[in-house]
């Protein structure tokens, strides 16, 4: 598991950026791949693959049907995000 890619959906998140969604391709690379920065040999794939990485999620995330969200969860993630924007 990849413990610091975060959820980039309401109601966890209102505003998902180019740099969080690059942010967590980026991430979920290095853990495939084993590797925090890629050799010269290898620097083109693993760019190319941060990159299909990061489209894919751009894609997910506009494709995804959400119901408005009345969970206990996804309140109580609302306000603690709220409370440390503050």
């Amino acid at each position: 598991m990849c413990r610091n890619i975060h959820t980039l959906r309401a109601p966890f998140v209102e505003h998902v950026t180019d740099y969080d969604i690059e942010a967590a391709a980026l991430q979920y690379v290095r853990k495939v791949a084993g590797m925090r920065a890629p050799s010269a040999a290898n620097a083109e794939a693993f760019k190319d693959a941060v990159d299909a990485v990061a489209a894919a999620t751009s894609q997910l995330l506009d494709s995804l049907v959400l119901r408005p969200s009345t969970s206990k969860h996804a309140r109580e993630h609302a306000n603690a995000t709220a409370h440390r924007h503050d």
